[in-house]
């Protein structure tokens, strides 16, 4: 974690480029931790933002769109992983269902179980 100081030191970056990309929402250091409201990955995002605008020539707009697919990216990743730390709680055979289910297997998975396949799950 760093404090603004140490954070505008390492990102290479103004206090007026900083208060403009949070108030752009491109930046959402932490509220509740005011003396060390910034971490690493603020200061990836910095340098995310800084390759985008000068390396590449991505305009505001842009930017703003690249940084809110990697935020839904991010959130499907933690989304997925729920997901599979969920499957590893349940039965082998249940797990074998719902793979074979994801990958388009469901009659085989049923032919070979013997069981029932999953009501409600389509």
């Amino acid at each position: 974690m760093f404090d603004i100081h140490d954070f505008l030191l390492r990102a290479r970056l103004d206090a007026v480029s900083l208060d403009a990309w949070i108030k752009a929402g491109w930046l959402a250091p932490q509220q509740a931790a005011p003396e060390h409201p910034f971490s690493e990955l603020d200061l990836a995002r910095v340098c995310l933002i800084r390759d985008l605008r000068e390396g590449m020539g991505v305009n505001d707009e842009g930017i703003a769109i690249v940084l809110d697919l990697l935020d839904q990216l991010h959130g499907f990743r933690q989304a997925l992983h729920r997901v599979s730390s969920a499957l590893q709680g349940l039965p082998a055979p249940l797990q074998q269902e719902i793979l074979a289910r994801l990958r388009g297997g469901q009659e085989e998975v049923v032919r070979h179980s013997g069981e029932e396949p999953l009501s409600g799950v389509d």
